[in-house]
């Protein structure tokens, strides 16, 4: 593998690394930290903290099993992310490509957008992890178009396999 190739694969590697202990830090707030509530939920729905425990007394309990559920699928995503990285050596199939493109639209990429539809305190803060995704991504598609490996294989598999 040229130099070239090395530090594309790294890039690749330490992108999905990054996303994938970050979603796994933000699955584990969400089951142990996160509130019902956030100021910005209020705001966005024009109501108090006050308000909302009088309309809706069981909205904390409840939003506590939403979020331990969610933030455990968040987490999980982080798991896979953190695996394709350490195990593909620093390539993917094209299929594996797709997968990885299809799960960053419906992990980071959706989060970061409607973040920015609600206008979140946290939008600028939430694109990152997007970004991250997206250049991991590109830099994968350049390690793979860069090195001559067969479409449908692995970076480092036999072709002859």
């Amino acid at each position: 593998m040229h130099a070239l190739q090395k530090r594309r694969s790294r890039l690749y590697t330490i992108s999905f690394l990054a996303c994938g202990i970050w979603l796994i830090a933000l699955g584990l707030y969400f089951i142990f930290l996160r509130p019902a509530l956030l100021p910005e939920d209020l705001r966005y729905m024009g109501a108090s903290a006050r308000d909302m425990q009088d309309i809706v007394p069981g909205l904390q309990r409840w939003t506590h099993h939403v979020f331990t559920v969610m933030g455990g699928f968040i987490a999980a995503s982080g798991l896979l992310a953190i695996t394709v990285a350490l195990h593909s050596g620093g390539g993917t199939t094209n299929s594996a490509q797709i997968v990885l493109a299809l799960a960053g639209v419906l992990t980071v990429g959706l989060m970061s957008v409607t973040n920015f539809q609600i206008n979140s305190d946290f939008k600028w803060l939430l694109l990152v992890p997007a970004l991250i995704w997206a250049f991991g991504l590109l830099a994968n598609l350049s390690l793979r178009s860069g090195n001559g490996v067969p479409a449908g294989k692995y970076v480092g598999e036999n072709a002859n396999q």
